[in-house]
């Protein structure tokens, strides 16, 4: 992606998104990467590999706001799977962390986005620290946005 259009489109982000003195979070899910790209208060923090959906359209794409964060949860929708750390985000969909470590990096789930439990509980305590309304879940299919999708 050309880097002044990624920090264009960032600034373009915040700009929109209300200030506060503790700023602001963006998860940016790219599938086609199958990575998380984290930013705290406008600078790129990390990047982790994520599982998204196992096929195409599975995992929603858009801007969502966390609606829900549950430390424990368990799937109401797949037999009681165990979802740590989930940000809900859209209906039962969340990103959240789980046991199959070996399969991040590659499209797993059922939708749901997946990290390791280790940068799940990071993202979790980020957002619970500093507010659902001051974190963006932005979901793209790839990370070129001028591209057609």
């Amino acid at each position: 992606m050309n880097r002044n259009l990624a920090i264009g489109a960032l600034l373009t982000f915040f700009a929109l998104v209300p200030a506060r003195a503790d700023g602001e979070i963006l998860a940016h899910v790219i599938l086609s990467e199958q990575r998380l790209h984290l930013y705290v208060d406008g600078e790129k923090k990390d990047v982790w590999k994520i599982s998204g959906g196992k096929h195409p359209g599975w995992t929603r794409t858009g801007t969502f706001r966390p609606t829900f964060l549950s430390r424990h949860h368990r799937s109401r929708l797949f037999r009681g799977a165990p979802m740590p750390y989930a940000i809900f985000y859209d209906s039962h969909w969340a990103i959240h962390g789980t046991n199959a470590i070996k399969r991040l990096g590659q499209p797993a789930s059922h939708g749901c986005v997946r990290l390791h439990p280790k940068h799940a509980s990071i993202l979790f305590n980020l957002v619970r620290k500093r507010g659902k309304k001051n974190t963006v879940i932005w979901i793209t299919e790839k990370a070129d946005l001028t591209e057609s999708h």
